[in-house]
């Protein structure tokens, strides 16, 4: 289909990335855990979003270009690593409030949850070489359209990764709805994420690729 090759072991290799938790899961964790299913089916279609820029790239060959400019793929990194210690430091400060009506949530705070989740994803500069080294295993040697393969791949990825994350909000909103009476362990949540974030931000930042 498309041009492409092997696509049953394309979509379970997919399927075992996407379950790997990064800081595209720990994001959906947060805002699930603290503002619920809602607030993380947002997070997943933002991170969906982020991701189309990198399919986008790819198939432009834009990511090829940043991979070969060393000075574009470090600005990029630190830019990302800088927004990842961003979010962390946000969910450290964050309240400590239980889970309330989640249907009450302002529009502009679902807003704010999509963008960050889209700018999570967007500037991890590690998602243009996964695309970069992953998809091109799965095309056809004598695709006549590489691009249009590239970008059936990616979009397919992408799917099936926004259906997990997705999973992942319900899961982990259903969790915490069980403990969302004790405040100290929404906190606990809290920080434990943000500290999480913190430290994929400066991994980021000091990793050499």
């Amino acid at each position: 289909m498309f041009e492409t090759q092997n696509l049953l072991l394309f979509i379970i290799s997919g399927f075992l990335l996407n379950i790997t938790p990064g800081a595209d899961t720990l994001y959906i964790l947060g805002r699930s855990g603290t503002q619920g299913f809602r607030g993380g089916a947002v997070a997943a279609m933002g991170i969906g979003a982020g991701c189309f820029v990198h399919i986008v790239a790819a198939t432009a060959g834009l990511s090829a270009l940043l991979v070969a400019s060393a000075t574009a793929f470090s600005v990029i990194k630190f830019v990302g690593a800088a927004y990842l210690v961003y979010i962390g430091f946000s969910l450290l400060r964050s309240s400590s409030a239980a889970i309330t009506d989640i249907k009450s949530l302002p529009v502009t705070n679902l807003r704010s949850i999509f963008w960050q989740g889209f700018l999570t994803n967007a500037l991890n500069p590690k998602v243009a070489l996964f695309f970069l080294a992953f998809l091109p295993q799965f095309i056809a040697t004598d695709a006549v359209h590489k691009s249009l393969a590239l970008f059936f791949l990616g979009i397919l990825f992408n799917i099936n990764g926004t259906i997990w994350n997705v999973f992942v909000a319900w899961a982990s909103s259903q969790l915490m709805q069980q403990l969302k009476r004790s405040g100290s362990i929404t906190q606990w949540f809290n920080k434990t994420i943000g500290g999480l974030f913190v430290f994929l931000g400066i991994k980021l930042a000091i990793s050499h690729s």
